[in-house]
């Protein structure tokens, strides 16, 4: 699980790429959960959150 305090440094095109490599893995695991593969549900409410703590980052970047 990603840190707030790491987030906040990265520039937006960095954070850009996060996000999509985030919502890649999150697809992901969602399959592997249908198909009865992932070992931890709770996985993904992790990704989730980490996903909205990129997409939070890059607001604030770009509110200011």
């Amino acid at each position: 699980m990603l840190k707030f305090k790491e987030i906040k440094d990265l520039s937006t095109e960095e954070l850009g790429k996060r996000v999509k490599t985030a919502q890649t893995e999150l697809f992901e695991m969602k399959m592997k959960q249908t198909m009865g593969q992932l070992a931890s549900p709770i996985e993904l409410r992790f990704k989730r959150r980490d996903i909205a703590k990129l997409k939070t980052a890059i607001a604030a970047k770009k509110q200011g």
